[in-house]
Formats: C-alpha cells, sequence, structure tokens
C-alpha cells in the first residue's frame, strides 16, 4: 500500500472501452470514427417515436470475450435498462444500459511492476458491463462567440465500461492498471483503444484515508475526475488532487457523507482539477428494464467456449519468456507490450541464437528503435527472425564483435542481404587464430610496459593494444583479443 506520514490514497476506476464493431449498439449506422457530423446517425440511435433496438451480436460476444479474460463470473441471464437523464448529446433522454444484472461481475486483473517499486496485486473489477454511447458536444469560443453544437455520430456506438473496485492506492498503480488493461484489450482485438478518438475514456474516483485519534480511519468525501485524454494525465490529475483534497481536509474536516460527491474535470493546461457538478446517485437516474430489447442467455457451454478462444495473454507471456529464455521482468515486459507479433519475433530470434538475453538486447536497441524511426510494424520489418539469429551467431562465435554487429545490421537493412552476404560486403572475416596470436605476441613485445601493469593487476592497460591491434587489422575481435593477451601475459 502506497502511503504518505498523512494519507493513504484511495483510486476506484471506470474505464469506457469502444469496441471494435462495424456498426453501433442497437442499429445498422456505421461506427467509423471522423465522419461529417450527423451523417451516421438513423431514427433508432436519435430516438425517434416509434423505432426499435436491435442488439448488435458482435459487440456481445467482442464484451463476452473481454469479461472473460478478465477472469469475471458470468451469469446465465442478464437483461437491458434504461438510465434515465437529460443532456444535450442524449436525445432519447434514456441511456441503454445494465444495472442490476450487469453481463459480468467479480472479476479481477493482477498487475506488477516490473522495476519493483510496487508489489504484484489483484485490482477487483466490480462489474463490466454494455452499454450505448451519448453523443459529443462541441463547444465554439473563439473570436468572442460562444456556439454549441450537437454531433450524434457517437450516439448509440458500444461501450463496454469496466468498474473496478477502490483497490488502486496511487497514481502510479492505477497508470499501471489502464497500462496493463489497455495491453490486454489490445491482446484480445476488441478495441482500438485510442483515446485520442475517444474508444478508450477514464474516469477516476479518489479520496483518502486519514489515521484518528482513536485509531481508526477517516475516509474524506470521495470525487470523481473526468476529462483525462491520456494515461499520463490520469497520473497527473490524481497526484494533484490527492494534495488538493488533503489541504482541503485541513481547512473543513469535512468527512464522508458531509458534502455531496463532486465531479471535477482535469485543466491540463493549468494542471488542475476544476469543479463541474453534483454527482447523481443511482436512484436519480430511476433505471427501469428496456421494454424493447429482450434479455440474454449465456449458457456454461458458451463461456469455456470464449475461454479456450482467448489464446495466451500478456501475464502469462511474461512468465513463459522469463522462465524459458532467462530474461528479467523489465525485459519481458518490454517485449510483451509491443504486441503479439513482436512477442514472436523475439522467440524465434531467441530459438535461432540460443541465448534470450542476446536476443533481447537486440530486439529492443536495434528492432524496436528501427520499427520506431522507420515508423513500420514487425510484418514490415526488413530483416527477418532466421536472418537477425544468423548474424547473432555470428556474434557469438567471435567472427564479428558487437561494434561491427552494428553495422551488419544496417547494411542487412539497407540492401536486403543476409548475415553472411553483409559481412562479405563490408570485408568482414574471421582471422585467422595463428595470425591473431603471433599478432599479440608481436605487441606484447613492443610494449613491455603494458605487460608490466597487467601483471601489476592493471588489465585495463590492454586497451592500448586493442587499439594498435584494430589499426592492423580491422577484423579482430576486441574480447578475444583481450582475453588472448591476457592468457599470453600470464604465460611469461
Amino acid at each position: 500500500m502506497t502511503t504518505t506520514p498523512e494519507y493513504t490514497i484511495v483510486i476506484g476506476l471506470e474505464t469506457h472501452v469502444q469496441l471494435l464493431t462495424e456498426t453501433k449498439l442497437f442499429c445498422r449506422c456505421s461506427n467509423r470514427f471522423g465522419q461529417p457530423p450527423n451523417t451516421q446517425t438513423c431514427p433508432v440511435c436519435i430516438g425517434m417515436p416509434g423505432s426499435l433496438p436491435v442488439m448488435n451480436r458482435k459487440a456481445f460476444q467482442l464484451a463476452l470475450k473481454t469479461a472473460t479474460a478478465l477472469n469475471c463470473h458470468i451469469p446465465e441471464f442478464t437483461k437491458w435498462d434504461r438510465k434515465n437523464y437529460y443532456y444535450p448529446d442524449l436525445p432519447k433522454g434514456y441511456q441503454i444500459s445494465q444495472f442490476d444484472l450487469p453481463m459480468s461481475q467479480q472479476g479481477w486483473l493482477e498487475i506488477s511492476d516490473p522495476r519493483g517499486e510496487f508489489a504484484t496485486k489483484k485490482v477487483r473489477i466490480i462489474r463490466a458491463h454494455l452499454e450505448e454511447d451519448a453523443g459529443k458536444s462541441m463547444h465554439d469560443e473563439a473570436a468572442g462567440r460562444s456556439d454549441s453544437r450537437i454531433d450524434l455520430n457517437r450516439t448509440g456506438t458500444p461501450l463496454l465500461e469496466i468498474v473496478t473496485e477502490p483497490d488502486l492506492r496511487s497514481p502510479e498503480e492505477t497508470r499501471r492498471y489502464l497500462d496493463e488493461l489497455k495491453l490486454l484489450l489490445a491482446y484480445l482485438k476488441v478495441s482500438d483503444c485510442n483515446m485520442q478518438e475517444g474508444s478508450l475514456r477514464v474516469d477516476a474516483n479518489i479520496n483518502l484515508h486519514l489515521p484518528a485519534a482513536d485509531g481508526g480511519t477517516i475516509a474524506t468525501p470521495i470525487v470523481e475526475v473526468k476529462n483525462m485524454n491520456s494515461f499520463r494525465a490520469v497520473e497527473r490529475a490524481l497526484a494533484y488532487e490527492a494534495q488538493r483534497q488533503f489541504k482541503v481536509w485541513q481547512e473543513t474536516g469535512h468527512k464522508l457523507g458531509d458534502v455531496p460527491k463532486q465531479t471535477r474535470g482535469w485543466d491540463e493546461q493549468e494542471q488542475l482539477t476544476r469543479p463541474q457538478r453534483s454527482k447523481e446517485e443511482s436512484s436519480d437516474y430511476r433505471y427501469l428494464p428496456d421494454p424493447d430489447l429482450v434479455p440474454i442467455e449465456v449458457t456454461a457451454e458458451q463461456v469455456q467456449t470464449v475461454r479456450d478462444s482467448l489464446g495466451e495473454l500478456p501475464a502469462a507471456i511474461r512468465d513463459r519468456l522469463q522462465s524459458t529464455y532467462g530474461i528479467s521482468p523489465y525485459d519481458s515486459d518490454v517485449i510483451v507490450n509491443q504486441g503479439r507479433d513482436v512477442v514472436n519475433y523475439y522467440v524465434a530470434l531467441a530459438e535461432c541464437c540460443s541465448d534470450g538475453k542476446l536476443a533481447s538486447n537486440w530486439v529492443q536497441q536495434s528492432v524496436l528503435r528501427t520499427l520506431n524511426e522507420q515508423g513500420v510494424s514487425i510484418d514490415q520489418f526488413g530483416v527477418s527472425a532466421q536472418s537477425l539469429g544468423e548474424l547473432l551467431q555470428a556474434v557469438q562465435s567471435g567472427d564479428v564483435d558487437n561494434t561491427r554487429a552494428r553495422d551488419v545490421f544496417v547494411e542487412m537493412l539497407d540492401s536486403g542481404v543476409t548475415a553472411e552476404a553483409a559481412m562479405a560486403g563490408l570485408g568482414i572475416e574471421k582471422v585467422d587464430a595463428a595470425a591473431e596470436t603471433e599478432l599479440a605476441r608481436e605487441l606484447l613485445a613492443d610494449h613491455p610496459n603494458v605487460v608490466s601493469d597487467v601483471q601489476g593487476g592493471k588489465q585495463q592497460a590492454i586497451g592500448k593494444l586493442i587499439g594498435e591491434a584494430k589499426k592492423r587489422n580491422p577484423n579482430i575481435n576486441p574480447g578475444q583479443f583481450r582475453q588472448l593477451c591476457i592468457d599470453l601475459i600470464a604465460e611469461m
């Protein structure tokens, strides 16, 4: 648990995930982003009288897949409810959601920190339920105007709302949970998770627990923080809000229940939260079953079929890479975070060169850097895992040192040739062992002071000989030549 001397931070999240469907949740309107305002609407999604919704089966399947991966309990029976409230971008006056019988509940997602800054923990999931999105209000305050318009294209798009217990104890833990959730969603291919397009939106509930004089705990009023458009913004907003709440507690002494729950918005430019409104409770929404949609029944066999189709998920892949290839939690985390295709590339490379750590270093330092520079994915990468594995085999055998291997890699990338052809083109060839030994003896004889220094315990003095050797033969392997000199000096 992360604490300060004064208080413990308590955080719970509501994450809205837009599902990757072609059409909306209850009609056949397109679910594409970026179209002209109000061009993707119909009588159903804008709530015209007499229109009837029909559930999108693909949306429910994607939600079921996600809930299963989150270790949620899937009930046999779930229904739809109307959540009644007025808002300008909600033309029906209610949102179709799920209330008392959600499609999944009581799950968990395990998070850990590869750097070891906090302990591994299971963040409990209260529920994950389906609902339709509202529209979007657009405000134009340029040139002194104050115009507001409504775009209803987003109305009715399928959302999966994932609600956690208040199990998170720091902004850093919260960021890690969101990173892990986003990664899981990407592996499942259920959402593109693009926060800039609204495909992933996060609301955070935060308050403080302070020690009471009687040994108990005092809880401050809960605040819901909205308008955070990146995970970094979530982290910054929660850090600010914790400090703000502690200051308010010192000034007012307000405890949980003393004042209504408040919603505050994060101002990224000013780096602070601003009050928006008092938060409604569930009773304020007047939930009632939707009479136009039939309930859904899910069998245990259907759930098992979904579970069997999930494939290996990020946490299990990290464990496998660490146990099979001997890499660190940090290295496995970096590789797994790049996606399943990069994991497959790494595994093929590690198998080819039989050195998991060496393969990890090259993937992180050369492959991922190149992908980033070129703006391409791993399936467009110009050097196959087999070809790079052949280069690493040459490094392991001493045919090429690490420094020149980078030159070989660049040549392979630029020319599309094999490691062997790239080495030949660069004039890199294996040094004859007898010639290398003769060169070492010659240099040792020419530099008796180096021999004396090494015999006196200053092995770094050999660096001068390595430089001389590389001048005479660029193909000399520095590491091998260093050891050769040490062995010859030991025989003197």
